[in-house]
């Protein structure tokens, strides 16, 4: 296994030595949108699926919304 160069601004304490390169490469290439909430409505959300499952009731409500309108 190739030893990887050590950066010299990382800091002592990062230990890699366990890490895996390109664990999640697969997963990116496929398309995957990383979106920082706030805590305080973090808090209500314990995992992505919870995050899509309101924004897709945020859709429909979008939707009909605009089926209304125009």
């Amino acid at each position: 296994m190739k030893k990887m160069q050590k950066d010299p601004k990382m800091l002592e304490e990062y230990d890699f030595s366990n890490g895996v390169q390109g664990k999640y490469a697969e997963k990116f290439e496929e398309g995957t949108n990383v979106v920082v909430i706030d805590p305080d409505v973090a808090k209500f959300f314990p995992d992505h699926d919870s995050v899509n499952q309101a924004l897709r009731s945020l859709t429909e409500i979008i939707k009909s919304q605009k089926s209304r309108i125009g």
